[in-house]
C-alpha cells in the first residue's frame, strides 16, 4: 500500500495528499489497475478511490475502459518540470555519455528521494537487469550503488531515521538488509569515497557510485557504472572504472557550481 504522508499543520491539503498517492500508486508492476486494487494500494474507501480517479481522467492524467484504470503520458508532464528546473540532468548528461563511451558500460545518475534512489540522466549501452531503468526509475537506496552513495552524505540521526522506515529486505542472496550491516557499508562508503554494490539489486549486476557535491561539499548527486558479471573480474572493474568516474563526478560537481 501506498501510505498518506503524515503531514501535520493547517496548510495541509488532505485531497491533494490523496490524489497524488492514487497517481503514486500506479508502477511497473501495477500499470492498469481496478477500482478495488487502486483503493487497497492507497488505503482509500472505494468511494473516495473513485473520486480521485475520475478527477483524473477528466484532467488527463489517467485513462480507463470501463474496468481497468492506467496513467496517461500527460503525468511526465510533473517530472520534466522538475527536470527542467533542476540543471542537474542537462549538465550530466554529457559527461555520462564520455564516460559511457570510454568505459563501453551504462552510466546514470540519480537523486536522493526518501528512502528511494530516482534516475535522472542515464545512457544505456545494453538492457542488464530484467527491468528496463529509465529517467524516473526507483529504486531502494540501500540496496543501490548510488543510494549507499548518497546515504553516506547523511548525517548519522538522519541514516538512522532513513533505516528505521525503510523495508529492509533481501532482494538477492547477496543484498545486505539489516541494520547494523547497513550502517558499517555506509560508513565504508563515507570514508572511501566511492560504493559498489556486486548482485545485490539484481543477481548479475554490478555497479559502482561516486558523489556528486555541490561548492560546500554536500552530496546533492551521485553518479554510477553499471555492468553486468560477464565484465570480469570485480576487483579489475573496480580499479578500471573508478578513475573516469571520479573524474566525470568532480567535473558535474564543477559545472553545478558554475551555475549556481
Amino acid at each position: 500500500m501506498t501510505p498518506e504522508p503524515r503531514v501535520a499543520g493547517e496548510q495541509f491539503v488532505q485531497s491533494l495528499s490523496r490524489g497524488l498517492s492514487v497517481i503514486t500508486a500506479f508502477d511497473a508492476e501495477h500499470a492498469a489497475m481496478t477500482l478495488s486494487e487502486v483503493a487497497v494500494r492507497t488505503d482509500l474507501s472505494r468511494a473516495t478511490a473513485r473520486r480521485f480517479l475520475h478527477t483524473l481522467v477528466e484532467l488527463g492524467y489517467v485513462r480507463t475502459d470501463g474496468r481497468l484504470f492506467s496513467l496517461t503520458p500527460q503525468v511526465l508532464r510533473l517530472g520534466t518540470a522538475y527536470l527542467s528546473g533542476s540543471g542537474l540532468p542537462q549538465i550530466a548528461q554529457p559527461h555520462l555519455e564520455r564516460l559511457s563511451a570510454e568505459l563501453g558500460e551504462s552510466t546514470s545518475a540519480a537523486v536522493l528521494d526518501g528512502a528511494d534512489i530516482v534516475y535522472v540522466a542515464r545512457v544505456a549501452t545494453r538492457r542488464i537487469m530484467s527491468v528496463g531503468i529509465t529517467v524516473g526509475t526507483r529504486f531502494p537506496a540501500y540496496a543501490t550503488s548510488m543510494g549507499r552513495v548518497l546515504l553516506a552524505g547523511m548525517t548519522s540521526d538522519a541514516l538512522d531515521a532513513c533505516l528505521a522506515a525503510t523495508d529492509l529486505v533481501a532482494l538477492t542472496p547477496s543484498t545486505l538488509h539489516t541494520p547494523a550491516d547497513l550502517r558499517a557499508e555506509v560508513a565504508r562508503v563515507r570514508e572511501n569515497g566511492w560504493s559498489f554494490v556486486d548482485q545485490e539489486l539484481e543477481q548479475g549486476l554490478r555497479s559502482l557510485a561516486v558523489p556528486v557535491t555541490d561548492p560546500g561539499g554536500r552530496v546533492v548527486a551521485a553518479l554510477n557504472v553499471s555492468a553486468s558479471m560477464a565484465a570480469g573480474d570485480p576487483a579489475d572493474f573496480v580499479s578500471a572504472a573508478l578513475p573516469p568516474l571520479q573524474a566525470a563526478a568532480a567535473a558535474v560537481s564543477a559545472d553545478l557550481a558554475h551555475t549556481a
